[in-house]
């Protein structure tokens, strides 16, 4: 009989008993159970041997020990320190093996790693999925491609078309690093507690930068302006970032956009276009923005 080398059901719950880990809603936690799943999600990821991944919110280790029986070497930022400890005797037990990194840290102050991963796969905590699925792909130039397990209501907006009802602010910032796609829905019933929403699968391929650093923090200004008020008018939501509606008008047409057009029916490559169009310093004037 193979040895067995993911976490079944049992295992999950013995781990998280020996640990006195009771999963809280506060750090999203719902730990996968099911091998079928975890081999069904490193398939998808792309992943194979000699793969560099970093995975974030590795947990108890399920999607952990699938990765490495793949054969990818795999980077684990972990927040909680005894998860962190844990994993790398969980890993030495079952594929002692393989290459495996802990990083004890909260994922959204991680700026460095000890290597430059190419892949991100995870189940992403879904309380922090698009702030933290974000900061990796601003941090980390390396990362090429993804996969990420989060909320399914989350997983859409992030691969949501301009002119659809769910295409908003997450959407058009993922688009800036690169093409996000829906990969596949995932039963609650392979998670541990059962979480009260359902969860997706949603893959990248980052593409070639769209513009600079400066232009990327213009951008996404100019997109939380857009979307603060759904429905509005573009010369009318971005009219707090250039003093009045007839500025905001003004430079709307210099970027060959219809002052009356609304966020939801602009591509990231429109804002973009707005940005460059721009005369004043939009993160100086968001920030006030902000203030007011």
């Amino acid at each position: 009989m193979a040895r067995a080398t993911l976490l079944g059901p049992a295992e999950i719950r013995d781990l998280a008993e020996m640990l006195g880990i009771q999963p809280t809603k506060k750090l999203g936690q719902n730990f996968v159970h099911d091998a079928n799943t975890v081999r069904r999600i490193v398939t998808a990821s792309g992943v194979s041997a000699g793969t560099s991944v970093v995975e974030i919110g590795p947990g108890l280790g399920s999607l952990t020990l699938g990765l490495l029986e793949a054969g990818s070497s795999v980077v684990a930022v972990e927040i909680d320190k005894r998860l962190a400890a844990q994993l790398p005797q969980t890993v030495g037990m079952l594929q002692p093996a393989a290459d495996l990194t802990v990083i004890v840290d909260d994922a959204m102050r991680v700026t460095t790693l000890p290597v430059a991963p190419t892949h991100l796969v995870a189940n992403l905590p879904y309380n922090i999925s698009v702030p933290v699925l974000l900061h990796f792909l601003e941090h980390f130039d390396s990362l090429q491609h993804g996969l990420v397990m989060v909320q399914s209501e989350v997983g859409l907006r992030l691969a949501a078309e301009p002119g659809s009802k769910i295409y908003g602010s997450p959407s058009i910032k993922a688009a800036w690093y690169g093409e996000f796609r829906a990969a596949g829905q995932v039963s609650r019933q392979v998670f541990w507690p059962v979480p009260n929403v359902d969860s997706i699968l949603v893959a990248f391929d980052r593409r070639a930068a769209r513009g600079s650093e400066t232009e990327r923090l213009a951008v996404f200004a100019l997109v939380d302006a857009a979307f603060q008020q759904r429905r509005k008018m573009m010369r009318q939501s971005l009219s707090s970032l250039y003093g009045s509606s007839a500025a905001a008008t003004e430079t709307l047409e210099r970027a060959g956009i219809a002052p009356t057009i609304r966020g939801e029916q602009l591509t990231v490559d429109d804002f973009l276009a707005i940005a460059r169009a721009s005369d004043v310093d939009l993160l100086a004037t968001s920030r006030v923005a902000a203030a007011d």
